[in-house]
């Protein structure tokens, strides 16, 4: 690596935007700029910066996105950004025609709202998306992307990507060992699935929630009281979703803020009791979600998670 950028294998990346519009042009072209310094061909969809209210186009618009995206053959297909818009035309999607691009090659990537996208795709077909960057959030950033971000990337483009670890946080490694009584953990060949937790818990009840059974989930926000997230969970909680669930990981929940009057609440009081409503192992730390530092995870994908006292492991293989 030289200057802060990382040799990539050229590939065909496809931008389009199925969420909110983009309103950060500068971070938008920046993103761009940085995949073609990085060797990648970059196609643009044509309502890429199309402004309707506060999407990215009316639904017509964005959900011909979506198909242009998968009749691209491009090898990936990469969001503009999150924010919100998918959960209204997850009707309208062809998710035949997704999961046949999917299985010719090409790998859609994102998270935040495209967890929307993911899991009805996961839900009505089995394909497996990636969760990861999106363009101008993390590609676009006004200096240099983060490089574990790019790293990780990288492993996906060029087929090596294998699994991430990570480090316990200290005291979640103490929450675990208080209720679960060891450290050490290892699940095989569960289904890995999540994302974004205000998506998830509103997908709940919807033909667009995968029924996942003995799997791993994991999990991410932003701007999200841990009083808020707390009520998310319970949703899932009473959904019957959490008890079929073999592990759930935490990844970052960021940018929110604790007031006074929460006299101690805080995520990891939400972390504790979460392991005492469920038998699955709950682990945090996970490096995903709107932060710099993010791996990319395969929705949909047979996995094995391992945690050997502060050390966790996703492990996928070739999951593409």
């Amino acid at each position: 690596m030289a200057n802060g950028i990382i040799a990539f294998v050229k590939k065909h990346i496809y931008i389009y935007s199925p969420s909110s519009a983009v309103r950060d042009k500068a971070s938008f072209k920046r993103g761009i700029a940085r995949l073609k310094t990085l060797g990648h061909e970059v196609e643009v969809d044509e309502s890429a910066l199309a402004s309707h209210q506060r999407f990215a186009g009316d639904d017509d618009t964005r959900l011909a996105a979506i198909h242009r995206a998968a009749a691209s053959g491009a090898d990936i297909a990469l969001i503009s950004r999150g924010g919100y818009g998918l959960t209204r035309i997850l009707p309208g999607i062809h998710y035949k025609a997704v999961a046949k691009a999917v299985n010719n090659g090409t790998q859609f990537v994102g998270l935040s709202d495209f967890t929307a996208f993911q899991s009805a795709l996961l839900a009505k077909t089995g394909a497996i998306s990636w969760a990861g960057p999106a363009l101008g959030e993390d590609f676009g950033v006004d200096g240099t992307p983060d490089d574990i971000m790019e790293a990780c990337f990288d492993d996906l483009v060029s087929g090596q990507g294998e699994g991430a670890g990570w480090q316990l946080p200290k005291p979640a490694a103490a929450t675990a060992t208080a209720t679960a009584k060891t450290t050490d953990f290892k699940v095989n060949n569960a289904v890995l699935w999540g994302g974004n937790l205000s998506v998830l818990s509103s997908l709940v009840g919807t033909p667009y929630l995968p029924p996942i059974k003995g799997g791993i989930l994991f999990l991410e926000d932003v701007h999200e009281h841990p009083y808020r997230i707390e009520r998310m969970l319970t949703q899932l909680l009473h959904a019957g979703v959490l008890a079929q669930q073999k592990a759930i990981v935490f990844g970052q929940f960021s940018n929110f803020k604790l007031v006074p009057h929460d006299k101690g609440f805080k995520l990891a009081t939400v972390v504790q009791w979460l392991q005492s409503q469920v038998k699955a192992r709950v682990l945090t730390g996970l490096p995903f979600g709107h932060v710099p530092t993010k791996v990319l995870l395969p929705m949909g994908a047979p996995v094995s998670l391992v945690a050997e006292g502060r050390d966790a492991f996703l492990l996928w293989g070739h999951a593409h």
